[in-house]
């Protein structure tokens, strides 16, 4: 009998469990919806990045990002903005982020 063998697979069985919950773990942070505070640091990180931080206020940011959240964005696009990244997960979140932006344009600077 080869003990060596028995002990192995044992061994893997539990590998593989932590393996598996951290893509779980992964795959559910992906998939999660993020907050309006996430989504305006996002909206602020970009501007910034773009040189246009000094006239784009957090309140803006707050107010975009509140229509944004309650909006029927995927949650990717969300992530995306969150990150201060000008991404959308499809051309229909793209639109509907411009649409959004445009429609609300008055109130969030007045």
């Amino acid at each position: 009998m080869n003990i060596d063998r028995n002990l192995r697979t044992p061994a893997r069985l539990l590998l593989a469990v932590p393996v598996a919950a951290l893509a779980l773990s992964l795959a559910a942070c992906s998939a999660s919806r993020p907050t309006v505070d996430q989504v305006s640091d996002g909206l602020v990180k970009f501007m910034e990045s773009q040189g246009q931080g000094d006239v784009f206020t957090e309140d803006a940011a707050d107010c975009f990002a509140g229509y944004l959240v309650d909006s029927k964005l995927s949650n990717d696009t969300l992530n995306y903005i969150a990150q201060g990244k000008d991404q959308a997960s499809s051309t229909d979140d793209a639109d509907l982020t411009q649409k959004i932006l445009q429609d609300n344009y008055d109130e969030c600077t007045a």
